[in-house]
Parts: C-alpha cells; structure tokens; sequence
C-alpha cells in the first residue's frame, strides 16, 4: 500500500506534537505545521531520527495563501494529503459581559474558520484518492460549557457542528469526518497558560474524573490515530470524547 500523507496542525507542542509522532508511528508521511517554525522544525527532526518522514511547515490556519503554500510544499515533498488533523486553535478566559467582538472574531477566525480553510484546501486530494480522514480536535468545553469561555466553548461548538455536516457530505467520496474534544488534558500550551483559572485544586479535579487523574497528551493521540485507521471507514460524523468519563458524548 502507497504510504499515506497527513497534515498535522498546532503540531509544534502538546497534542499536536503527539499527534504528529503518533501517526508517523504507523508508517505515516507528517506535514508538521504551526506558527512556531522552530517548534515544528524539532518536531519534524524527531520523526526523522525515529526513522519516520515529516516536513517542518510554517503558517496561519486562518490566512488561506499561508495554507495553500503550506499544502503545496507538503504535496511536492510527500504526494497527496490524505489525512488532516485539525487540531490548531487559540483559547483564554474572558467574562462574557467583558467580551469584544474582536475577542469573538478572532476566537472564531483561528478556530472555526481556520479549520473551514484546511480541510476545504486538503479535500481535493481526498476525493481523488477515493480515501481520506478529516479528525477535528474541538474541547469538551462546547459539550459542557465553561465560565469565563463563551467565545471559545461556542467556536469549538461549531466545529463539532461542521464536523457532522462534512461526514454527510464528503462520506460519498470515502472521506470519514471526526471529532475529538480533549477534556483537562495537562501538559499542552493551553493548559499552561490557563492553568492559574482552574477554580479548584488539582486533586480535586481528579477525584471528579472517573479514571482519577488528567489526561496527556498521548491519549488524545491515540485516538486520532484509531480515527485515522483503514479500519474506521465506518466510524464518520462521531464525537470521540476523550476525557476519562467526565464529560459524556
């Protein structure tokens, strides 16, 4: 079988970063891209030393030249992108009666229109092979709420929105379309720089997770991986929760 391509976003840290080495475990071609070139760089390095491909990529979700060229290096390096996993997105904690609409624009332009702009430049590639694996990353904030994240819990909202309407879409074609939302995993750029908003002790966060502790980044990976497995072709227009029991699918 012809090695397959993916596109791995957000991928120069946390669950990006696992995602990409976690595909690149099966055998998988990695287009590594953030805004981080430095990031993506060592990552795509560690693939490499591993005896994996991957090419380092540099761009904004959000700006449609930056992905079409990112895309294009990645296709002249390792052929047709196949596989995407969307997993690129901004988050912070503002009181809704203290939002502006730039605050909800850009929470909604890198989130939900950023994810829009790289799957519909990757798709073509998809259709053509008969095969793809669209695999969203949204949060479990959209299925349970969050205080102080309104802007953010919405944007990922609509990304498991899309998620459902693009399974219907593009299931003729082979495509299966998925979504992951992570729930309190540590460790990542998110959960660094929000960590000080927790309004409760750690312990006690665990102790509310069935499987008693937090989740890594690793277990959000090895989700994406099964998602973007040939034997999932009839798993599509699903919400894969990974977050120890918290929060219910």
């Amino acid at each position: 079988m012809t090695k397959k391509t993916a596109l791995v976003t957000g991928a120069a840290a946390g669950i990006g970063r696992a995602c990409a080495l976690r595909l690149a475990k099966d055998g998988i071609r990695i287009g590594v891209l953030d805004l981080n070139l430095d990031g993506v760089e060592k990552v795509a390095q560690e693939i490499r030393d591993a005896g994996g491909e991957a090419i380092a990529l540099e761009g904004s979700i959000a700006d449609r030249g930056q992905m079409e060229a990112a895309v294009a290096k990645l296709r002249d390096a390792f052929g047709p992108v196949t596989i995407v996993v969307n997993n690129a997105g901004i988050s912070n904690f503002i009181p809704f009666e203290e939002l502006t609409d730039s605050d909800w624009d850009r929470m909604f332009e890198i989130n939900t229109k950023g994810t829009f702009i790289v799957t519909q430049i990757v798709v073509p590639d998809m259709k053509e092979a008969g095969w793809g694996r669209v695999i969203n990353i949204s949060s479990s904030s959209a299925q349970s709420g969050s205080v102080e994240q309104v802007h953010y819990s919405a944007s990922k909202g609509a990304v498991i929105s899309m998620t459902r309407s693009l399974a219907q879409a593009l299931g003729p074609y082979g495509i299966t379309v998925n979504n992951v939302p992570p729930g309190a995993v540590m460790g990542t750029i998110m959960s660094e720089e929000n960590k000080d908003r927790f309004k409760m002790p750690m312990e006690t966060l665990k102790r509310m997770i069935p499987v008693g502790r937090t989740g890594v980044a690793d277990d959000i990976a090895n989700a994406v991986a099964w998602l973007a497995d040939e034997a999932t072709s009839y798993v599509t227009g699903q919400t894969i929760g990974v977050n120890g029991g918290r929060v219910p699918s």
